[in-house]
This record gives C-alpha cells, structure tokens and sequence, in this order.
C-alpha cells in the first residue's frame, strides 16, 4: 500500500508520461492495416505467414523512420532534445517505441485479418470481381 505520493508514483511507473508509448502503438497498428490492405489488393501475397510478416516489416520500418527523424531531431536541436523527444531519461526509450510499434502490428493483424478479409471479399463482391487469394481485386 502507498502511503506517499511518491512512493505510488514510483510503484506504478507514473513518473513518466505513458502516453507516448500509446502513440507508438498506433504507429504500429495503422500502418499494419494500410500495408496489409495494400499487399493484399496489389500484390500477389497471399494471406498467412509471409503476409503477416512482410505487414509488421513494413510497421516496423515505419516506427524506425520516425525513430531516425527523432534521432535528426535530437543532434539539431541538441541541449534541447529530451524535452522535445520525450525521452523522459531512458535510454532504452528508442527500442521500446519500435517494441510498442510492433506490438500494435501483431495486436492490429491478429485483431482485424478476418474482419478486413470480410471486408474485402465484399468489396470484390459489390464490384462483380471474385475474391482469389492473393490477387488484386478486380484483376484477371
């Protein structure tokens, strides 16, 4: 039981702003579904392991390039960097936002593959295509 304040800050981690680790998150998850609605409809990838992958590669690279324009952020803006990146004192702090942003992609594909596959059989279906694994809707 906490009895101070900051000792219950110091229990449950709230001396940092977690807020950002959400942000990072739907960095992984938004893109996760973009990509895989791209790869999907544009490529000739099929569903399953290599699909969700090549999604969580693209999530992934995705946080790091947001990771490498922080890291710009960081050398331009030198003394200043911390308040501006919110790195709140971890120097762990790049490896858990891409951690976080792949932990979205992984919650976004095993949340959402068979609700978007649903979705995109009907679209094919509405535009008179049949739906093939692996193909562009509406491709021949």
């Amino acid at each position: 039981m906490c009895r101070w304040a900051s000792g219950c800050a110091e229990a449950f981690a709230l001396e940092r702003n977690h807020y950002d680790r959400i942000g990072h998150f739907m960095q992984g998850f938004v893109p996760a579904i973009v990509a895989r609605e791209l790869l999907l409809r544009h490529t000739g990838l099929q569903r399953g392991g290599w699909l969700f992958t090549v999604v969580s590669a693209v999530a992934l690279a995705v946080s790091a390039i947001y990771e490498l324009i922080e890291w710009a952020a960081a050398v331009a803006l030198g003394a200043g960097a911390d308040e501006f990146l919110a790195t709140q004192g971890d120097v762990w702090d790049t490896q858990k936002d891409i951690a976080w942003a792949w932990i979205g992609a992984t919650l976004a594909q095993l949340a959402l593959a068979r609700w978007h596959d649903r979705q995109l059989a009907a679209l094919a279906t509405q535009r008179g295509a049949v739906p093939h694994r692996g193909r562009a809707l509406g491709s021949v």
